[in-house]
């Protein structure tokens, strides 16, 4: 039966994800009752700037007193898309305390202090749900935290920012520069007016924290990510990448280390072959790669950020969470029963690309594989173009450890014919 008393929610922040959060609570609320089982009502939406206008959203509903709001006693779900470290983290544990539950699409909170957010939730017996925080509308976290329980998954390999993957696409594609990428992808609205966070990777990290915990039931923070940003990539490093017949993606990679002791997360440039599902996505879309031990191969894809796709994810988790207050149940909580240790990244073992200015005289390719030996790293591959006394050797070693890569490349430097190492890339997906 229908239960007739409305489900109220508490929706924390007004911009674009929580405009459009309003708007299909409004247009579809016949829709959301049906199925959840029980009217939903907009009780209330905390925001900084009130008179701010909101096109479709009731000033009525509006208050500047977020605390105030989530403290009501009558409040079953709070909607958190505030984004940021404080006062977010305060209003939810509030609304916890008080026997709300909570959606968020808050990534770095999650990345930063989600152990004790998940401990507060059940210390209350409430939910927390954030599919939103990790690729928009793509279905992602619920899939690993339910489809997936049952199977062990091994690696997450995947594009997670769509302004990195936009400025990426368009520099391969068109042969732009990263600076003129860049100014196209802020002046489409892909790029914010400080793009820091994404094309630093500090977005794309947060994420890779998220999932890594989900996938390897374990506790991973955003400082044991190993992060890079991709401001360095050139034309050079993708017209070396075409001769591989690979293009270049920011990819996040959490992996299960072979002997299924330890884990590693990290984000960072790299070069895949074009034959990856990953290659082929482009603009300012999301898409990550799952390999199972019994599901095998998966992948998501579509949009991972923007307004209406972030809402969608945030309306599906708002959905479940009210099913399970109608049953007087929770959802699943954090799983992390495995406690691995998260390797550093000096342990991690990939191939790499690497481009070498030296000088153009015989004995110089000797010298510079002298030095990969010396560090256990295996060549697999050397291409070297001269002209006017100087060179451009480019190697692709076979799988190494990081920390060895690292030291071959310290003493490369130290070569008197080694003018310099014009880049390092990673190459994944093989």
């Amino acid at each position: 039966m229908m239960r007739t008393r409305p489900l109220k929610v508490a929706l924390l922040g007004c911009g674009v994800v929580g405009s459009e959060v309003t708007r299909i609570m409004t247009t579809h609320a016949d829709d959301l009752t049906a199925r959840i089982g029980a009217p939903v009502e907009l009780a209330g939406i905390a925001v900084r700037r009130p008179g701010r206008v909101r096109a479709g959203v009731p000033e009525e509903l509006l208050t500047t007193d977020a605390t105030a709001l989530v403290k009501r006693g009558d409040i079953d779900v709070v909607v958190e898309v505030i984004g940021g470290l404080e006062p977010a983290r305060t209003l939810i544990t509030t609304a916890f305390e008080h026997g709300a539950s909570v959606v968020s699409a808050n990534k770095a909170l999650l990345a930063e202090d989600g152990a004790a957010l998940h401990a507060a939730a059940e210390q209350h017996g409430v939910d927390l749900y954030y599919e939103a925080a990790v690729a928009g509308a793509i279905p992602l976290v619920r899939p690993l935290r339910e489809s997936l329980a049952g199977d062990k998954v091994n690696r997450v390999l995947g594009i997670v920012n769509g302004t990195t993957n936009f400025i990426l696409d368009k520099m391969d594609t068109s042969g732009a520069g990263y600076s003129e990428a860049l100014d196209e992808a802020t002046a489409l609205g892909y790029a914010e007016a400080d793009p820091t966070a994404d094309v630093e990777g500090f977005d794309a990290a947060a994420k890779a924290a998220i999932l890594a915990g989900i996938a390897f039931h374990t506790r991973v923070r955003l400082d044991d990510v190993h992060r890079e940003g991709m401001t360095e990539v050139t034309a050079a490093d993708f017209a070396s990448a075409k001769q591989m017949g690979c293009t270049i993606k920011l990819l996040a990679i959490c992996e299960r280390a072979a002997d299924g002791r330890s884990v590693t997360a990290r984000v960072h440039p790299a070069m895949i072959p074009l034959t990856h599902p990953l290659a082929s996505v482009r603009e300012a879309y999301n898409a990550v790669f799952v390999e199972a031990e019994a599901a095998g191969q998966l992948m998501f894809y579509g949009p991972g950020a923007g307004g209406a796709p972030t809402a969608s994810a945030v309306l599906g988790d708002l959905v479940a969470v009210c099913r399970n207050k109608l049953a007087g149940t929770t959802g699943p909580g954090e799983s992390a029963y495995a406690a691995l240790p998260v390797s550093p990244m000096g342990e991690v073992v990939t191939r790499y690309h690497i481009s070498l200015d030296v000088a153009d005289r015989p004995g110089v390719l000797a010298q510079v594989a002298m030095v990969f030996a010396e560090h256990g790293v295996s060549i697999d591959t050397v291409r070297q173009q001269g002209k006017d006394g100087e060179a451009a050797l480019v190697v692709v070693t076979h799988r190494a450890a990081d920390a060895a890569l690292s030291a071959t490349v310290e003493a490369l430097r130290r070569l008197e014919t080694v003018r310099g190492v014009a880049s390092i890339m990673r190459v994944e997906g093989e």
